[in-house]
């Protein structure tokens, strides 16, 4: 299983369409924006449609605690998480967990042609993995009934 049947999969379901904002944008507005999409991470795009950052609720929360509630006002630029680890479509499920569990994030930004094609959270990957298992476990007992 690759990236690529995960982004297929959330197209299907959600329409996959990728959520960012302007680094111009304050935080509240951005936090709106994440309850607004029930999500955990939004998109920064920079200019030509670039991927700039990420902003995850991590980096609200670590914003909130050095600046208080004046962290609301800030431009999403200042508080976003500029150096983004990203993957290819044809990266491997179990790469991305290795990936996502050692850097500690849970959403990774996909790249294609040097695009940016959507977003993989930690919940698309253990969905994925969750009905790959139930599909495998199926196809056992079918065996087992047809042996």
């Amino acid at each position: 299983m690759n990236v690529k049947a995960i982004l297929a999969a959330k197209k299907r379901n959600l329409g996959g369409d990728i959520v960012s904002i302007e680094p111009t944008a304050n935080l509240a507005a951005a936090a709106k924006s994440l309850s607004a999409h029930r999500i955990g991470a939004v998109l920064i795009r920079g200019a030509a449609g670039r991927l700039a950052g990420i902003l995850s609720e991590r980096d609200i929360v670590r914003a909130l605690s050095e600046h208080g509630a004046d962290a609301l006002a800030l431009p999403v630029g200042q508080v976003m998480t500029r150096e983004v680890t990203t993957c290819g479509e044809d990266d491997s499920v179990a790469s991305i967990m290795e990936r996502m569990t050692a850097g500690k994030f849970r959403h990774l930004p996909v790249i294609a042609n040097g695009q940016l094609v959507g977003l993989i959270s930690i919940g698309d990957v253990v969905k994925q993995r969750v009905e790959e298992i139930e599909s495998e476990s199926e196809a056992m007992r079918d065996y087992i009934q047809t042996a």
